[in-house]
């Protein structure tokens, strides 16, 4: 559990320190821009009220209030699981992560009444009209950790024996 703590500590300051800092500190909320290493890394202003990408994003107090529960059941069962489940390292930091950025979000909800995204990457000729922030990037991070790089260990024990048929 302490691999897990710390994972999400770190995920849920990393997140709120960077939106501290470029959104109030640096001005984009006044400023609405900064290209820092265009067209690769923009801050790009951003309120999502919905979920990824602004969907169900009405804006409505009641979605908030939703999302918010949500998100906190889900951090709930995700950290009820990985208890559970006897995970290796990067299980248990894959689960912190997604956590800690689940949370970073949820206090974004409750404090201004939606999510502060300021992330903003285009490459290649292609502009990308869509924002995020590093608590998204660490979601994700955490629930691919999870699905592709966590295998649950062995529980230490006594094999059984195999019985020969025949």
């Amino acid at each position: 559990m302490k691999v897990i703590f710390w994972a999400g500590l770190t995920a849920f300051l990393a997140d709120q320190v960077s939106k501290y800092v470029v959104i109030h500190m640096m001005e984009l909320a006044r400023i609405r821009s900064i290209d820092v290493l265009p067209p690769v890394l923009n801050f790009r202003y951003g309120e999502n009220r919905g979920i990824n990408f602004g969907l169900f994003g009405d804006g409505s107090d009641a979605s908030r209030w939703i999302l918010i529960v949500l998100a906190l059941v889900i951090c709930g069962a995700v950290l009820i699981w990985a208890m559970r489940t006897p995970l290796g390292r990067i299980g248990l930091i894959s689960t912190g992560l997604l956590v800690g950025g689940a949370l970073a979000n949820v206090v974004d909800r409750l404090i201004y009444g939606y999510v502060l995204d300021f992330l903003n990457n285009s490459c290649c000729g292609f502009t990308n009209p869509f924002v995020y922030n590093l608590a998204d990037v660490f979601i994700f991070a955490g629930a691919i950790g999870l699905i592709v790089f966590a295998e649950p260990t062995k529980p230490k024990g006594k094999k059984k024996p195999v019985k020969k048929v025949g």
